[in-house]
């Protein structure tokens, strides 16, 4: 827990510039509007919002930032240094980022002489200028600059002199952050932290060598920042290194985010460098933010969230194995190294064939429903759980079926309705299916025998409607119910088609979601079994919703 003496530690978000570079990651330029604000709200002072100029997107993008601004952080501009043999206010690159009309340019430059005589084609001398005159033409304009030295710690390894000369030009030009970068992400955890405390104390020294000035006095050492890149798995822990070094700015994307491996991943940086080192990097408020946060961003660029991910992922704080259950029933630190619920997140039990009796009491504690270890449907039920996971049942992904698999043994299953029975017919063409289906399904509630047809895009999605069609008079609070996701595993895939499908139906009311899960070797009936639990436990939700409404009122 960080106290009011904790080390300030300064956060870069780049999820808008290097994190878009992901493959197969694309945003609109409202997408990036709503993660901004996002971030803003999660307390990131510093938020890279793009290139000026490289794209007609990256434009609008701080255009609308001007007439809107955000409430706290720094919307920052991101640019190159000056083309060779050229001048920075001839630049029209430069233009476009005084266009921006941002406080903060982020501007990066070459490090390695590799880079600068083959990338470049340029010479060593005209690198260093370049930096000093592009930062020069900035400042002249009020522009404060963040200075990133890209491939540093490749150049400093091949040639630490020269790697050390760009930092002095971007110093003595009045660049006041110094962001060391591990492009290649390459570099080990050891090897970051020898080298930022080289550069620290390198810098120090030169700085006392100048003499100092009537009008400026003596320059003090620029602020020393830290990017990672995460080819090697080592992004977070390189991070963590380079502020131990001394480090006072990381920057990161949100999920890690990034081209071919990603970047240090914020949504670990953040809780293990404020909860773990003390550093202050958000408050405590709004690190309770941080799954949602992370959540609402893999929503917003369509990118199906890491559930195994630390820190944010659902799967962080779950717990399966039966004895690790039981300890953490009566302490939580044996298996688990935070609260989650400082990080926004949530315990959650595991129910699977590998339960103990301790996983089926916590379980159902979860849903109201007090049992106890004597208790013979406390048994009941973890007996039954195990005959249908040796069936191909998985209740892990499918809590909505275990719910209901709990009332059943306890008695107390309400029976809103009764299938009777279904048929599917699909229209083939040529011996191709169509995408066209009709299903009929069977169903009675209170004793009365309902029968209805309809059509949908498939078989499953015609089993739904009809069944949907069946009940809503009944059941008005039906119409709100949405199928939301649907997924097929082929359990023995050796058998055939003989092979049994288990599949997956997670449905949703626009507040709460819950998965139901069937299985069987005819593929529809699977589908069935899921789609009709689905609905079951909806309206299970609805009417404990009423009931709890009318006992408060």
């Amino acid at each position: 827990m960080t106290t009011n003496s904790s080390p300030q530690l300064w956060l870069y978000d780049t999820t808008l510039r290097d994190g878009t570079q992901r493959e197969g990651l694309s945003v609109s330029i409202e997408d990036k509007l709503r993660i901004a604000r996002r971030l803003d709200q999660l307390g990131i002072p510093f938020i890279e919002g793009g290139w000026p100029g490289a794209n007609p997107k990256d434009v609008q993008f701080f255009w609308q930032l001007q007439e809107d601004p955000l409430k706290q952080a720094e919307i920052v501009a991101f640019c190159s240094t000056r083309r060779p043999n050229s001048t920075a206010a001839t630049e029209p690159m430069l233009q476009d980022i005084l266009a921006a009309g941002t406080r903060w340019v982020t501007i990066f430059g070459k490090s390695w002489d590799l880079h600068v005589t083959t990338g470049l084609k340029t010479t060593l001398e005209e690198n260093l200028a370049m930096i000093r005159d592009t930062i020069e033409y900035l400042r002249s304009q009020g522009r404060r600059i963040i200075y990133d030295a890209e491939h540093w710690f490749d150049g400093y390894k091949h040639n630490r002199d020269y790697a050390l000369q760009t930092l002095e030009a971007a110093i003595a030009s009045g660049a006041e952050w110094l962001v060391l970068c591990d492009t290649n992400g390459g570099t080990l955890p050891h090897e970051i932290s020898q080298i930022v405390q080289d550069v620290i104390s390198h810098l120090s020294f030169v700085i006392c060598q100048e003499p100092m000035t009537e009008d400026k006095g003596q320059r003090t050492i620029p602020k020393i920042g830290i990017h990672t890149h995460n080819d090697s798995e080592m992004a977070v822990a390189n991070a963590i290194a380079a502020v131990m070094a001394g480090a006072k700015m990381v920057q990161g994307t949100i999920n890690g985010y990034g081209e071919r491996c990603g970047n240090a991943n914020l949504c670990s940086l953040i809780p293990n460098l404020q909860l773990k080192a003390g550093y202050s990097c958000i408050t405590e408020d709004q690190l309770t933010q941080l799954t949602e946060a992370s959540r609402f961003v893999s929503e917003v660029v369509n990118l199906a969230p890491d559930e195994h991910a630390p820190f944010v992922g659902r799967s962080a704080f779950a717990h399966k194995g039966g004895i690790h259950v039981s300890a953490v029933e009566r302490n939580p630190l044996t298996y688990e190294h935070i609260q989650p619920e400082q990080v926004g997140n949530r315990r959650r039990i595991v129910i699977s064939e590998q339960s103990g009796l301790s996983n089926v009491l916590a379980k159902a504690r979860s849903f109201g429903i007090e049992l106890d270890q004597q208790n013979a449907e406390a048994r009941e039920i973890l007996q039954r759980l195990k005959d249908l996971e040796s069936e191909g049942f998985q209740f892990e992904a499918a809590e909505a079926s275990f719910v209901l698999l709990m009332h059943e043994a306890l008695g107390g299953r309400q029976k809103f309705f009764e299938v009777k029975g279904f048929q599917v017919h699909c229209d083939l063409i040529e011996g191709k299916e169509t995408s066209n289906a009709l299903a009929t399904v069977k169903v009675a509630v209170d004793g009365k025998n309902i029968l209805e047809a309809a059509e949908g895009n498939g078989p499953v999605a015609a089993l739904d409607a009809a069944l949907r069609k069946a009940l809503v008079n009944f059941y008005p609070q039906i119409a709100t119910f949405d199928l939301t996701d649907y997924k097929v595993r082929i359990l023995n895939g050796h058998t055939g088609t003989a092979a049994k499908t288990r599949v997956l139906v997670e449905s949703g009311n626009g507040r709460q979601r819950w998965t139901t899960v069937g299985v069987s070797t005819n593929i529809l009936a699977a589908s069935y079994q899921a789609v009709v639990e689905g609905l079951e436990y909806g309206l299970l939700l609805h009417s404990q919703a009423e009931a709890a409404l009318k006992a408060s009122s």
